[in-house]
């Protein structure tokens, strides 16, 4: 009785979060950490715990297509993976290598649209994975709905310093100038990157920490963080909304700032040119929510009645 009663609270629960998400984030990148604590806590090894957590992978795939996410990174196999005993490498390789292959051959996955692709040092893999990767991103290779990126031998510094050297090699050989070395060249060279920027890191299992993941795409473009306690087998599609609803929380937090920020701008630049005053507004109307802009407006006429009251005075004096 107490596990129905559990179960109807955390469906009720589950209905309430879905309501309340409004706008949600694009791209969702997943750090997904607890797996060897959860095969410990349940007496297991650790290649248990990574066949729990790819279920709950799979789960993750599914809510990101209820909600209309359209881009997930998750953090499958990182560069100090690498230390791990052979022992715990290997079983994480096999489980890795079937589920590319599942996926790549899932009818939903086609019905779906979604698009399959590595991210990171896919040459330090063993061949037998690197096959699994090229299998699963030629069968894909045509969908364009969602993007799954299954970060591999991944490691952000590594990108970076990746990236860089590409960019260095390019102005010493002529192919580049160092006066166009920007954000879109630094883009260009980062190897199998995300389609977007991330808008929404989430990390399970307690540490609150982003462990090199993906700077240029997250940090970049300053993606909310949502830490969470639960090992990533445990992780509930509760935890995952309450994700969700940190990053619109964070977004509202922000879209109220820059509104004021403009309607602050709009109003000391009215005080001395009203032209220009329109000129500015019409510049930041494209950059905010349509109440934003009401309220951007709304200023601006304030200033419109303000200056034709003033020269209806100065008429009336004359």
């Amino acid at each position: 009785m107490l596990r129905w009663v559990r179960t109807q609270l955390e469906q009720a629960y589950v209905r309430h979060l879905d309501r309340a998400i409004e706008d949600g984030p694009t791209h969702v990148a997943i750090i997904q950490d607890g797996n060897r604590r959860y095969a410990r806590q349940q007496g297991g090894e650790a290649p248990d715990g990574h066949r729990a957590g790819a279920e709950t992978t799979e789960q993750v795939l599914n809510w990101c297509q209820e909600l209309g996410i359209e881009e997930l990174t998750i953090y499958a196999f990182s560069t100090e993976n690498f230390e791990r005993p052979p022992e715990e490498r290997e079983p994480l390789f096999d489980l890795i290598e079937s589920k590319l292959y599942e996926l790549a051959d899932a009818d939903r996955v086609h019905d779906n649209g979604m698009r399959i692709r590595a991210v990171g040092q896919v040459d330090r893999l063993p061949e037998r994975l690197r096959e699994a990767v090229d299998y699963a991103e030629e069968r894909t290779r045509g969908h364009d709905s969602f993007n799954l990126n299954v970060a591999l031998a991944y490691g952000g510094r590594a990108e970076l310093l990746g990236a860089a050297r590409d960019v260095l090699r390019a102005v010493a050989d002529g192919d580049l100038a160092a006066g166009d070395v920007d954000v879109d060249a630094i883009d260009a060279r980062l190897a199998g990157q995300p389609v977007r920027d991330v808008d929404l890191i989430i990390r399970t299992g307690g540490d609150e920490r982003t462990s090199n993941f993906l700077p240029w795409h997250a940090n970049g473009n300053e993606a909310a963080v949502f830490f969470c306690a639960p090992y990533w087998p445990e992780f509930s599609k509760p935890d995952f909304l309450r994700a969700i609803r940190t990053y619109e929380s964070r977004e509202e937090s922000w879209r109220h700032t820059r509104t004021e920020r403009a309607v602050a701008l709009v109003r000391a630049v009215a005080e001395t040119e009203l032209a220009e005053a329109r000129t500015v507004s019409a510049r930041l109307r494209e950059q905010l929510s349509t109440t934003a802009a009401r309220e951007l407006n709304a200023e601006l006429e304030r200033h419109d009645n303000g200056q034709g009251q003033r020269e209806s005075e100065a008429g009336y004096a004359d």
